[in-house]
């Protein structure tokens, strides 16, 4: 996974730029839609130590960068750092996809922005003005409109994705520190290989040996990841964040589709209202800190996802 993509880009295409977030999204569904059609036959911690393992094969081109690069002690533990957050976020993010529905997921993982303007605010001197702090507080109003505490039961997934959103905030973060210090090729390099080392003792703790199947599977889930952040990259080359943002809620729309005509998921109405005020709010502080010039903090949605 690649969480450094260009965050401002030439308005020229925005055609383009919307087709390629359109994409973006299709293969981002697909990779929720071969997890979920796993189901709990391999362990979370496993299935997410595979496919990273299994997604190695890409970082094959980054490796001159890699090794060209002298890192420093403090940015050895930045790495480190970063991947600890994103193995706690693959794990969760695994695990909620065989207890909830489909499109809960994908609602909740419009999250993760939010709570980077948070962490941005806290730890990276952003200001929190009025409008953002009150555009958080619309995100806050989806993620109850969607678990509906007291109406519902709250269920272990739903908690798993509450966290898997913050650490994905967490390693987002980072990534923003590290652009700034490496070369992009080497920032993802390294999330690459510190996720599948910070994943491995959690999947031999509960190994079950996986079909050769399953392999494929996981194998599909790293191809279909890789290539909805290369689509994404193509989306902010043509267009900015501002036009491609707002088409990512289709991706909820795609998920709602899948899950209830593959999986017979239940369409869940509050499901979708939460989830749309939540990236309403991720796309007005996109487009606050695009009127303002100010740098990006915000990420578009897809990238914080596994």
């Amino acid at each position: 996974m690649g969480l450094d993509v260009p965050m401002t880009a030439s308005p020229s295409k925005p055609i383009a730029g919307i087709f390629w977030m359109l994409v973006t999204g299709l293969c981002f569904v697909a990779v929720t839609a071969l997890v979920k059609y796993m189901g709990p036959r391999v362990p979370p911690a496993e299935a997410a130590f595979l496919r990273y393992l299994l997604g190695l094969v890409f970082l094959l081109p980054m490796l001159p960068a890699v090794r060209e690069a002298h890192l420093t002690a403090r940015q050895w533990k930045l790495f480190t750092l970063r991947g600890v957050f994103h193995s706690g976020g693959v794990i969760l993010w695994f695990y909620a996809m065989t207890r909830i529905l489909i499109a809960e997921v994908t609602a909740m993982n419009y999250l993760a922005p939010v709570y980077v303007s948070v962490g941005a605010a806290l730890f990276l001197g952003e200001k929190l003005a009025m409008r953002r702090i009150a555009a958080i507080a619309v995100a806050l109003i989806g993620t109850a409109v969607i678990l509906r505490p007291g109406f519902r039961e709250v269920e272990t997934g739903h908690i798993a994705m509450l966290f898997c959103a913050v650490t994905f905030a967490g390693s987002y973060l980072l990534a923003k520190i590290m652009a700034d210090e490496a070369k992009p090729a080497v920032v993802v390099a390294m999330l690459s290989i510190f996720v599948t080392i910070g994943l491995a003792p959690f999947a031999l703790a509960d190994w079950v040996t996986p079909s050769w199947g399953d392999l494929g599977f996981l194998f599909a889930v790293a191809c279909f990841a890789t290539a909805g952040h290369y689509t994404m990259t193509m989306a902010f080359a043509a267009a900015p964040v501002t036009v491609t943002q707002p088409i990512t809620f289709l991706q909820l729309v795609w998920a709602v589709l899948l899950g209830a005509l593959v999986f017979a998921e239940p369409v869940d109405i509050w499901v979708i209202l939460g989830g749309g005020l939540i990236l309403a709010s991720v796309t007005f502080i996109t487009w606050r800190e695009a009127v303002l010039k100010r740098a990006p903090i915000t990420p578009p949605t897809p990238a914080t996802k596994m």
